[in-house]
């Protein structure tokens, strides 16, 4: 019997497009007598298309960004995705808002269907930096120093708002918007006019904005593999020409070297391993995350980040990690639908009346 998949991508995010991306690369790595796949595309106008199923490679992504095919408005939708269909698992493929963030976590919920990666909870704090990085606080967690701002306060005072950045971070810093991957919307400032942009940018995408302190240090990740009882990967790190990862850099600059695995000492890494693994039970997270640090000169580790749906294109940090330390891309894939199943035959044990 094969098992029956139904392939989420796409999304109203500015994520779109890498979510395209990451949908072509498991459908390709997918072997299809193993597997039943039916894809749903989302696009940007946040309308979900059901596609015919996948019977053979896909070239490109225009052939997964199609306009024809069953269209789901609310009604259909659960139907479509309910379990009169027999799917086996959902695999969300969706980067950023409304898709990394808890809100399809959830619809999936409430449709009692196994779904890979992270749960609800975990989502919703690991899209929200501010957030994330409070519970990692809470968990004791080295991380450099942070502020946060809200769009309607930055509005009303936006002078407060710099003189706060300055006097409790300094320059460099680093400007996010809290709710985004993909390091979009974000920029490094070095005095108050490059702050003043970087607030105008990052409210773009976002109401809600994150400054953090600007460090030199290496960026060092792991990938964390799992539900109750996760594993890590081997160290890699990000050698950037830039001043930081951005975008261009983790999508389109062939310069940006991934060194895997990073050289770092043994109590380096089992530190590395040891944050991972608390910042993935911080978060209550399950299936996958990669986690990001900064390594200091001075070999402290401090917590950056974690990413509950990390790029995962045969190319991007994530299955590299797992590849390096023995697990290729197509097993990578069928680990996170098996544990996806797992995890919800789990929490079929749970009592719901009394």
């Amino acid at each position: 019997m094969k098992t029956k998949l139904c392939l989420l991508y796409g999304g109203k995010s500015a994520e779109h497009e890498v979510s395209l991306q990451t949908a072509k690369a498991v459908i390709q790595a997918l072997d299809l007598e193993k597997f039943e796949i039916d894809p749903i595309f989302i696009n940007a106008e946040g309308n979900w298309i059901k596609g015919p199923q996948i019977v053979g490679p896909v070239e490109n992504v225009k052939a997964l960004a199609f306009s024809d095919g069953q269209e789901m408005v609310p009604n259909a939708l659960s139907t479509s995705l309910g379990e009169n269909t027999g799917y086996d698992v959902i695999f969300p493929l969706l980067h950023g808002p409304n898709g990394e963030d808890g809100t399809v976590q959830g619809m999936l919920e409430l449709l009692n269907l196994p779904y890979v990666g992270n749960g609800v909870l975990a989502s919703a704090a690991g899209m929200d930096k501010v957030i994330m990085k409070n519970l990692f606080a809470q968990a004791g967690l080295d991380q450099v120093k942070y502020v946060s701002f809200i769009r309607s306060s930055w509005d009303h005072n936006n002078e407060e708002a710099y003189r706060k950045v300055e006097a409790e971070l300094g320059y460099p810093c680093f400007v996010k918007p809290a709710n985004l991957g993909s390091s979009v919307g974000i920029s490094k400032c070095t005095n108050r006019k490059e702050l003043e942009n970087a607030f105008i940018e990052a409210f773009q995408f976002d109401r809600k904005v994150i400054v953090e302190e600007g460090i030199i240090a290496r960026e060092i990740e792991l990938g964390v593999l799992g539900n109750d009882n996760p594993e890590c990967s081997l160290p890699g790190e990000i050698v950037a020409k830039k001043d930081f990862y951005d975008y261009k850099a983790k999508y389109g600059d062939e310069e940006t070297a991934l060194i895997i695995p990073a050289e770092v000492s043994t109590h380096v890494y089992e530190e590395l391993k040891s944050m991972a693994i608390t910042a993935f039970k911080a978060l209550d997270c399950s299936g996958l995350v990669r986690a990001d640090f900064f390594v200091t000169r001075e070999n402290r580790v401090l917590i950056n980040e974690v990413n509950t749906m990390p790029g995962f294109t045969p190319f991007s940090m994530f299955p590299l990690l797992w590849k390096h330390t023995g697990v290729d891309y197509p097993e990578l894939i069928e680990r996170l639908i098996q544990l996806a199943i797992e995890r919800h035959e789990d929490k079929q044990k749970i009592k719901h009346s009394f």
